[in-house]
């Protein structure tokens, strides 16, 4: 920095110039005045006339006097000029001073430069900036020169230079700050300003320090209210923030956790691992990431983000439950596989393109080599260009939006010929663009076969036995109509599955649909076995019933089985939990029962009770129920009990056999999926080893203890324990009002049923109108109104299904048929859907449920208690 300094020799003043020249000039006109008179009076050489002297020597002195005035009047002029320059010489030096002093009061530092960046003034606060070095800038030191002593002498520690500020900033030795501001000067010089900005910078520091505070409070804030538990570890391996959601779940004690103990050395106490942002030497990786499962079962997600500056960010998510729920989801999904590949039908999925994108284990069977799956592959390619072309019209009008059904005779790659039903149902987005379709073949060789051969059968006996064999023809027509729609129903139930696995629904669509649809054709065909077995057709028709009633009834047993098992699983099933007393469930458990205990040769003894429990009267059933089926299908002779046993504040429900018993190692085993502890030498039966596990799970959705004691070759007891309950003021209760006797009449009750399905309106009314009922059957609100007279026409008794066509249901169709009559009607609602939310509704409306597939002796004994109620 250069030093101020005041020149001694100012600068020379043009006036002074001018009056040198003036009086050089006056005296060489005097000079030349003096020669010219000289030469006159001394010359000798010629002599002019006296006159010519006299008139020459009068010209010299006008001359003379001219001159001469012209001197005076410039001598005047140099006399003013003098004065005026001596008062310009005051007032410069005047000025002069007056800056000198201005620049002095000045409180920055000043420091002048001429033309040459050389250093012509400073003042005394810019020199005070050099005097506690020893340092003194003098008069002619170059501007490039003061710098450089600057940063050699250590007054100037820091230098800082922003392209938007004035100018820089130093930080002095003496902690001081000072601006450097540059102007330059008319004439190329320069002049530097040096402003102390100490309190400045101190204040900005000191609002900096709390906006970090501040920022830092809300940083924690923030952190502290964070779902995730969060550290941020410093590149030296230090925490700096961490928040309480960390603390809880890596389990550290909050006082062993602070900025100056290494993280690896808090997470030593810790069960979690210790992830930290790794580097390959060259770069550091983006992030890594774990899932840690500890021992109580809770799963954490633990993801390391690398940090700019070296450090990093872990962050410990808690995702137990997204954990459990895809758990779920791969269990879900092997049950689908597990219904799909053991359904006796070809079923596949086919995109848009006509590739294979799904296909069960019986359509890989048939169509590949056992060598190369079929996924992905083209259909061309599966069928061969014949049978490609044949179908390519069919599989063009299921991509056109059209469902098709229709039978088709080819053979597979083994040369098999054989006759199939296919159906093809068009799949669309949420734009309903049609994205490709569901297929569903069935192999109907053997059921064409056995239809030519019936119906050779029935000419031959159309000859002898007319009416018998009009009978059974009208049977065969409804058992043709029931295959078709369990046909269409598979295939609805195969485009729910496949939707389901491509939407990655949940699986509670498709258990619905299995629980309406696929037990709509199973009611209809009970009801007419049902019907049939009213009338009499002689000992072979009857057999030929019975055998389709048990087949029925072992179809429905597996296919409950199977959607319960994957209600449990999947939560659908919520219980409804009051409480009621036991005495009507035990009762009918125990009636029912008794029927096929002695069926099986054996005998049924009962306890009864009155005791009230708190519990799901439903699903307690359901466990007493496989209890008690258990204990026939594996006593082989002697007797089977049902009994109570009463506890402190609970009641032990039991079922006793005397059948061969379990091992007791097996003991935990009979309550695993598809598990039978089958004595050697006994019959193999129809179960899939579900019953128990049905069990287990109720039991612990209701928070009920389940035990069984065995001894082998003596038998065994199932025990459920009940908490007990009180009851509460009447409800009304459903399946309770199934309890009353049935051997009520029935005759001439007027009866409408409302079902979208004809064939259980037709099944229905057979079965009805064989208990001497006048029925009236339609498939909606509108068929129904078409064919009777809804405010006045008498009815004892609607039936109405829950589900019926274009989003309509039957709560909504009673509702409109009791609003136009002056008194409602008793109204029976039967459903497929075990929803506790659609019980709770019917509930409300004051109507009676049952449940799909309907057994007409609880159908028969809910319409005798409806009739006695009303």
């Amino acid at each position: 920095m250069p030093a101020p300094e005041t020149s001694d020799i100012p600068p020379e003043d043009p006036k002074d110039i001018r009056i040198r020249e003036l009086e050089a000039e006056n005296l060489r006109l005097h000079r030349i005045r003096d020669a010219l008179i000289t030469r006159v009076e001394s010359s000798t050489a010629h002599k002019p006339e006296p006159y010519a002297a006299f008139e020459h020597s009068v010209i010299l002195a006008e001359q003379v006097r001219e001159r001469t005035e012209a001197l005076n009047i410039a001598m005047g002029d140099l006399k003013s000029s003098n004065k005026a320059l001596s008062k310009a010489r005051y007032e410069a030096e005047t000025t002069r001073q007056r800056l000198s002093d201005a620049i002095e009061s000045i409180a920055d530092g000043f420091v002048l430069f001429d033309h040459e960046h050389r250093l012509i003034q400073a003042n005394s606060r810019f020199r005070s900036y050099w005097s506690a070095h020893g340092e003194g800038i003098e008069p002619g030191t170059l501007i490039g020169d003061v710098k450089a002593r600057a940063l050699s002498s250590g007054l100037i520690v820091e230098e800082h230079n922003d392209p938007a500020a004035e100018g820089s900033v130093f930080l002095l030795s003496n902690g001081r700050w000072v601006q450097m501001t540059e102007r330059s000067t008319r004439e190329g010089g320069l002049v530097v300003l040096y402003s102390d900005i100490t309190d400045i910078k101190n204040t900005e520091t000191a609002r900096r320090e709390l906006a970090l505070a501040e920022k830092s409070r809300l940083l924690q804030s923030t952190v502290d209210n964070l779902s995730q538990g969060v550290v941020l570890v410093n590149e030296a391996g230090y925490p700096e923030i961490w928040n309480h959601g960390f603390l809880a779940l890596t389990g550290l004690d909050a006082t062993r956790i602070s900025t100056h103990s290494p993280f690896a050395a808090i997470m030593a106490s810790s069960a979690l691992p210790l992830p930290a942002a790794r580097s390959d030497g060259t770069e550091r990786v983006a992030r890594e990431e774990q899932v840690h499962r500890q021992k109580d079962g809770t799963v954490l997600e633990i993801k390391t983000h690398p940090m700019p500056d070296g450090g990093f960010v872990n962050t410990y998510t808690d995702i137990t439950e997204r954990y459990r729920y895809a758990e779920t989801l791969k269990e879900s999904e092997r049950w689908i596989r597990l219904v799909t590949d053991h359904v006796p039908a070809l079923i596949a999925y086919i995109g848009a393109d006509f590739t294979i994108q799904f296909c069960n284990k019986v359509y890989d069977a048939w169509y590949g080599d056992g060598q190369q799956s079929l996924l992905g592959r083209d259909l061309s390619s599966v069928h061969g260009p014949e049978l490609f072309k044949r179908l390519l019209p069919k599989m063009q009008e299921a991509m056109a939006g059209q469902n098709v059904t229709f039978e088709f005779e080819e053979s597979n790659a083994r040369g098999e010929q054989r006759y199939m039903l296919r159906s093809y149902v068009p799949n669309t987005d949420d734009k309903g663009r049609v994205v490709g379709f569901f297929v569903m073949i069935r192999d109907i060789t053997d059921r064409r076969r056995t239809a030519l051969a019936l119906q050779q059968a029935y000419d031959n006996l159309e000859r002898r036995v007319k009416e018998r064999t009009s009978a059974l023809t009208g049977l065969n027509s409804q058992l043709r109509q029931e295959i078709n729609e369990r046909s269409a129903v598979e295939a609805r139930l195969r485009d729910a599955k496949l939707e389901a696995e491509r939407a990655n629904l949940s699986k509670t669509k498709f258990l619905a649909a299995v629980s309406h649809d696929l037990l709509q054709p199973l009611n209809a065909a009970r009801l007419f076995t049902s019907a049939l077995l009213e009338h009499s057709f002689g000992s072979r028709a009857e057999g030929l019933v019975r055998s389709v009633s048990t087949s029925l009834d072992d179809v429905e047993s597996l296919l409950g089985t199977l959607v319960d098992i994957s209600k449990l699983d999947a939560g659908v099933i919520k219980p409804d939990v009051t409480a009621f007393d036991l005495r009507d469930l035990l009762n009918n458990l125990a009636r029912e029962f008794r029927q096929m205990a002695l069926a099986e040769g054996l005998e049924l003894d009962f306890v009864a009770s009155s005791v009230v429990v708190q519990s799901d009267s439903q699903l307690l059933a359901r466990i007493l129920r496989n209890f008690l089926t258990n204990a026939i299908r594996y006593t082989g002779k002697g007797r089977i009990m049902l009994g109570c046993r009463r506890r402190r504040n609970s009641l032990l429900l039991q079922v006793w056999d005397t059948g061969p018993g379990i091992p007791a190692d097996k003991l935990t085993e009979i309550f695993q999926e598809f598990k039978r502890i089958r004595p050697a030498g006994s019959p193999a039966d129809k179960g899939l080893g579900l019953g128990l596990a049905i069990v287990d799970k109720i039991a612990r959705m209701l928070n009920h203890r389940i035990t069984v004691s065995s001894t082998e070759g003596k038998g065994s007891v199932f025990s459920v324990e009940v908490p007990l309950g009180q009851l509460q003021p009447k409800q009304m209760q459903e399946d309770v009002a199934l309890s009353i006797r049935q051997d009520q009449d029935l005759n001439d009750a007027r009866i409408w049923v409302i079902d979208n399905d004809r064939a259980i309106c037709s099944g229905m009314a057979t079965l009805l109108e064989g208990w001497g009922c006048e029925v009236v059957t339609a498939v909606s609100l509108e068929d129904l109104a078409g064919k009777v007279d809804l405010a006045n026409e008498k009815v004892d008794v609607i039936l109405a299904d829950y589900h019926l066509d274009n989003d309509e249901n039957g709560v909504d169709a009673v509702a409109e048929v009791n609003r136009r009559r002056a008194q409602p009607l008793p109204v029976l609602m039967i459903t497929a859907n075990y929803s506790n939310e659609l019980k709770q509704h019917i509930r409300a409306q004051g109507y009676l449920l049952m449940n799909k597939p309907v057994k007409p002796l609880k159908l028969r004994s809910a319409l005798t208690h409806l009739l006695r109620s009303a």
